[in-house]
């Protein structure tokens, strides 16, 4: 009797001592093969270095299908390794926006949730039987103050199927959440600036990018022709239609050389002469084929005709009575990049949207300058040299399917490493210029898109209002097009930063459906007796070694 009190105290002893260590000592170990209760280390970072209080109601809360519900447990996974690390600053709250006392209640919250940034999702579900829907809202609200973002949980590519996009859903959490966060405690903002004075597209047909970039960056406008670019985090070129000068270019290049971040969203040709048959495509001379190409990359003066992955123009097909029939069409001038390269700007990006969209070679002389492709085309493409006739009737026309075997093309790229400039050997020491001239240098990034129309957003004109950029108004889809240009300006500014939470990668470890349909019974058995039997055999091990040891 003794002994078992002495082993009883120790034993608390022990316990005692363990949870002692236990918090002066964090550690939490993930054991599973793709991490995915770890969080990234610059998530780490923006949690523990929050200054003020966080709070984040979740309505993604309730009884779900499984897929639904596996997305609900990743984020409860993903807000409780949060707040470890935000030293209480992070509060989180789940509720379920279908519970009310009244039907009126209910629609009442559903109108709320939508007033604030959120989008309702209908699911389906078999309930004895029955067939039966219910409106979800996938999303939450993060708050500080009287600031508050509205975060999407459920996105990723909407070409993917059901279940691949919820499990790129569940893969896109830790980002999402952590960037609304980011936003509300932006301490530290960095510098974009915009390169527009190239341009005629009117203010309001880029402002959806600019109002989206200063929500998380300091704008600034190249209007008054800066003598440099120096001290920008970041530079978006976008859509230039004008020639740029040999002092445009000039700064251009030594901005890069110095380790600047560079985004040229251009055009390889314009489509703006109009004739009986249609419009005609010429070649767009920008001035920056040689720049381009010091860095390894050519813009094609081309357009690219894809039969698989388009978009769709409203056109009339003929008459019904006396009423005009108009139908969606596919319009294969204007393709949707729904083929990426492998890296965390494209990773779960939805297509692309694109209007005459141009092709990207690369070439050789850029040695040291690493590239990566971002958007491709799909392998059913058509390439037309410029000029070239976009007819009316295009449309009307049956694709021949034989006269789409281009192949893949390249149509946006990223290049890493160490540039060389293209005015090496050039500028004499008697140009004002030489004094801070670089020949070289390394730690610069350029992404170049070749459609300058990626950025562009459509415009309601009844309502006097810009549509959201990517948004298609025959098919009322929004493209990913402001997500492709915030990532990659995410990567451009800090390449070690919250976008690296993007690479994150969930396998889906399906079942064998054949396998589960023969051998339903064997494993319904083996599960059901399995049990029963280890724990009979523990019991009669127990009961032997009691018997030879007390009999």
């Amino acid at each position: 009797m003794k002994n078992t009190f002495i082993r009883f105290i120790l034993l608390i002893v022990v316990l005692a001592g363990v949870n002692w260590l236990a918090s002066l000592l964090f550690v939490r170990l993930d054991l599973t093969e793709d991490k995915r209760y770890s969080i990234s280390d610059a998530t780490k970072q923006l949690l523990s270095e929050l200054d003020k209080d966080i709070v984040i109601n979740v309505y993604l809360s309730g009884e779900f299908p499984a897929g639904f519900e596996r997305l609900e447990n990743a984020t409860r996974e993903t807000l409780e390794e949060f707040k470890t690390y935000a030293n209480g600053h992070l509060t989180v709250n789940y509720s379920d926006p279908s519970q009310a006392t009244s039907e009126e209640q209910r629609q009442k919250q559903f109108v709320n949730l939508v007033d604030r940034g959120l989008t309702p999702t209908n699911i389906f579900d078999n309930e004895d039987g029955k067939r039966t829907e219910k409106i979800i809202f996938p999303g939450a609200i993060v708050q500080a103050d009287t600031l508050s973002v509205p975060v999407q949980l459920l996105k990723g590519n909407k070409t993917s199927s059901p279940e691949e996009q919820l499990n790129q859903s569940y893969e896109g959490v830790e980002f999402e959440i952590a960037s609304a966060i980011r936003l509300l405690n932006n301490q530290q903002r960095k510098k974009v600036g915009l390169v527009v004075s190239h341009t005629k597209i009117s203010p309001a047909r880029l402002s959806d990018l600019i109002a989206t970039i200063q929500q998380n960056y300091d704008v600034f406008l190249d209007m008054n022709n800066p003598a440099s670019y120096e001290g920008l985090d970041a530079l978006l070129v976008l859509k230039p239609d004008s020639a740029f000068s040999d002092d445009d270019k000039f700064k251009l290049d030594q901005y890069v050389i110095g380790g600047g971040k560079a985004i040229f969203l251009v055009d390889g040709a314009k489509v703006d002469s109009v004739s009986l048959d249609g419009s005609y495509a010429q070649p767009l001379d920008l001035n920056l084929n040689d720049l381009f190409f010091k860095w390894g990359v050519r813009v094609n003066t081309n357009l690219v005709k894809d039969l698989v992955d388009c978009a769709e123009i409203l056109l009339n097909v003929g008459n019904v009575g006396d009423n005009p029939e108009i139908r969606p069409v596919p319009w294969r001038f204007f393709p949707l990049l729904n083929n990426f390269g492998r890296h965390v700007i494209t990773r779960n990006v939805n297509p692309v949207y694109t209007r005459f969209l141009s092709t990207i070679d690369t070439v050789g002389g850029a040695q040291a300058v690493y590239k990566t492709p971002l958007l491709m085309t799909s392998p059913y493409t058509q390439v037309l040299n410029t000029p070239a006739l976009v007819g009316y009737n295009e449309a009307r026309k049956e694709p021949q399917r034989a006269e789409y075997n281009g192949g893949v093309k390249l149509s946006g790229i990223l290049l890493e490493g160490s540039f060389t400039s293209l005015f090496q050997n050039r500028i004499l020491p008697s140009d004002p210029r030489s004094a801070k001239f670089k020949p070289n240098g390394s730690g610069g990034k350029v992404i170049i898109c070749a459609d300058g129309d990626i950025v562009v957003n459509d415009y309601d004109y009844k309502r006097n209002a810009p549509l959201p950029l990517g948004y298609d108004r025959v098919t009322k889809q929004t493209f990913g097009n402001k997500d492709f240009v915030m990532h990659a300006l995410d990567y451009m500014t800090d390449a070690n930063g919250l976008i690296n939470a993007r690479s994150k990668q969930i396998v889906i470890r399906s079942l064998d459906k054949i396998q589960i349909q023969e051998k339903r019974k064997f494993w319904q058995s083996l599960n059901l007796l399995l049990p029963i039997a280890l724990i009979g055999i523990f019991g009669a091990l127990r009961f032997y070694f009691r018997t030879r040891k007390f009999a």
